[in-house]
């Protein structure tokens, strides 16, 4: 994977990590999670009964998602390579499809939590060390 706003974890994968928003400094997730291999990208969050609050999977490359057999609903945000939000959905219910061409990772949470973090289009998120 080439240079992105995503090196410091792919060089030292082991954490923890936190997704903090460049605009302002604040958290958006204090666990993360990351699938850059195909195997861990297809599983995403298939699965799992929900996801915590402040808890991030990042996927990359990655420029669409799916929520089919998910039991919950998420926020997602599209992210270029340098970490700025291209497109964002809110509460992505199970069984829907959600892509941004010219994205290079996306980011899910838990439904609610791009609003409680005040992440914006044109924000920059920032992998960084706990």
């Amino acid at each position: 994977m080439a240079a992105s706003f995503l090196t410091p974890i792919i060089k030292s994968p082991d954490g923890p990590w936190l997704l903090r928003n460049a605009r302002d400094g604040s958290l958006v997730a204090s666990v993360v999670e990351t699938a850059f291999e195909r195997k861990a990208r297809n599983r995403g969050l298939l699965g799992r009964p929900g996801l915590p609050d402040a808890h991030a999977l990042i996927l990359a490359p990655c420029n669409s998602i799916h929520t089919f057999f998910m039991r919950f609903a998420i926020d997602v945000a599209f992210l270029d390579r340098d970490g700025h939000v291209l497109r964002m959905k809110v509460a992505v219910h199970p069984w829907r499809l959600a892509f941004t061409l010219r994205a290079f990772a996306v980011v899910e949470l838990g439904a609610g939590e791009l609003t409680r973090a005040n992440v914006r289009r044109g924000d920059r998120l920032l992998v960084v060390r706990e």
